[in-house]
């Protein structure tokens, strides 16, 4: 799969992470089909754009992203989801392995961990 055509749904609560993943998945040569705020709102861009990959915030006001994981893998199974998180949420992180996420990385994220994220659940 060519990077330029690997569509990405940006879920995070905060503004300024969606913006600053967003410029950096960009950055990467990848395209961002859509951002959301919340989980419930990940659902729904999900079923708008169909993303290749959804970078997915764990911890959201009112459906966290493992609830939003396991929503989207149900209805959608070969959904490609990486977690985001921050340090010490192991055992979140093994909760959204679980519910079908692919893959994760750790807050304040690197250039080099996303795009090594982003290979390895593409191939």
């Amino acid at each position: 799969m060519n990077q330029s055509n690997i569509r990405i749904l940006v879920v995070d609560d905060s503004p300024i992470t969606v913006r600053k993943l967003s410029m950096m998945l960009t950055g990467l040569g990848y395209s961002i089909a859509a951002t959301a705020a919340s989980g419930q709102e990940a659902i729904e861009q999900y079923r708008k754009c169909t993303p290749d990959i959804v970078t997915m915030d764990i911890t959201m006001p009112t459906m966290n992203g493992i609830e939003a994981t396991r929503e989207i893998i149900h209805e959608f199974p070969d959904a490609r989801i990486i977690m985001v998180t921050s340090l010490g949420q192991e055992k979140m992180v093994l909760d959204a392995l679980k519910a079908g996420a692919k893959g994760y990385v750790i807050k304040p994220f690197k250039e080099a961990k996303i795009s090594e994220a982003i290979h390895k659940v593409c191939s």
